[in-house]
């Protein structure tokens, strides 16, 4: 009922001549483990900004504290982006700036922000990237695959068919690609991946910048092994899979 009134008050305006003022909607990247990585213009532009969505109140607070800034928070995520957005074009068509920012990394790169971004520029406000920190390009840059092409997948399906499956698609391109995996699947992954190609090149990154990163390179079969010697799997995993004509 809300968004039909607003629509018709929209449609009044507009025929009255009045035009909303054009705002700007910032797409933050946020460090993915070290707080040192944002950006002097990212800090910049979030001291300026009127409200700031973000997908985990808590986590993004951490930050802005860590950079002594003070600024509305509003939670954004993925269960309630669609209502979430309204909220941030009522601010934009106040003309007042606005910024979004996910847990870790680059929004909508598999994190929440694609809605939003959606929906403020469709309603003629400026959509501008601040670019920062990404886990698939940070493990890109160290993975030393030399594939001329890399695939983004994010995060498979815990479904185990439907994990097997499409990695067995991706399995079959002549490009690199790159997925996320959690502590609880990796080393299912790693099985996975050693059975459909045992001699695979990968690299795989654990807890990217933070105080205990690492990787590693190799065969999936031999990586799989090193993993499996471990006590417990922790942390957050990147993985790095070259394509099939670059073993």
């Amino acid at each position: 009922m809300k968004k039909r009134v607003q629509s018709l008050l929209l449609v009044i305006l507009f025929s009255a001549g009045y035009t909303l003022p054009v705002a700007i909607l910032y797409i933050i990247g946020t460090p993915i483990g070290n707080l040192g990585d944002i950006t002097f213009r990212a800090v910049e532009i979030l001291k300026t900004v009127d409200l700031v969505a973000c997908e985990d109140t808590r986590r993004t607070l951490k930050l802005l504290t860590h950079l002594g800034i003070r600024v509305r928070l509003l939670s954004c995520r993925a269960q309630n982006e669609e209502t979430a957005a309204e909220a941030v074009l009522e601010t934009l068509n106040a003309g007042r700036n606005a910024a979004y920012a996910s847990d870790a990394g680059t929004p909508a790169v598999s994190d929440p922000g694609a809605v939003l971004v959606r929906r403020a520029a469709e309603a003629g406000h400026e959509v501008i990237p601040i670019p920062g920190p990404s886990a698939f390009a940070s493990l890109v840059s160290v993975a030393g695959g030399m594939d001329k092409s890399v695939v983004f997948e994010g995060f498979l399906s815990p479904k185990a068919g439907r994990r097997r499956a499409r990695l067995q698609e991706l399995l079959a391109l002549d490009a690199a690609f790159v997925v996320y995996e959690s502590p609880f699947r990796i080393l299912k992954f790693l099985e996975d991946l050693a059975e459909f190609d045992s001699e695979r090149y990968i690299c795989i990154g654990r807890e990217m910048t933070k105080v205990h990163e690492e990787y590693f390179r190799g065969s999936a079969a031999e990586i799989r092994e090193i993993m499996a010697k471990k006590s417990q799997q922790l942390g957050e995993f990147s993985v790095y899979v070259s394509g099939k004509k670059r073993h």
